[in-house]
């Protein structure tokens, strides 16, 4: 069974940290395309940062200089480090797999992405 798994979301004030983990099962995440994508109340699932099989990485523009997503093949893990965390941070985090394409294009759809975890709430508040 394909199982995606993430963790290390919580309660963080402004300009606070957090390191969110996502964890495959009867996946190889190092042979996928994974992405990031967060969805606050009342608005659309959007992309954060994806991480290509071959090594490209993507930001978007409200993430960028802050979220740093990278991977531990060996624990079959994807990592996002959140810095400088904004309210405006504040959401579902989901991560994805199963994806093909260029990565500014399946970053920026959900719907590219056949296997979804089921998310872990980050909440940036003072």
């Amino acid at each position: 069974q394909l199982q995606l798994v993430e963790s290390g979301g919580g309660l963080v004030h402004p300009g606070g940290s957090l390191r969110l983990s996502c964890t495959g099962s009867g996946f190889t995440l190092r042979n996928e395309n994974i992405g990031w994508f967060r969805q606050a109340p009342g608005r659309q699932r959007e992309g954060v940062s994806c991480s290509s099989y071959d090594g490209s990485i993507y930001y978007s523009d409200s993430v960028k200089g802050r979220f740093t997503i990278s991977r531990n093949n060996a624990k079959n893990t994807v990592y996002l480090q959140m810095n400088s965390l904004k309210p405006e941070d504040t959401a579902v985090y989901y991560c994805a797999a199963d994806a093909a394409g260029a990565i500014q294009n399946y970053c920026n759809s959900p719907s590219r992405f056949g296997s979804w975890g089921q998310g872990t709430q980050v909440t940036v508040s003072s």
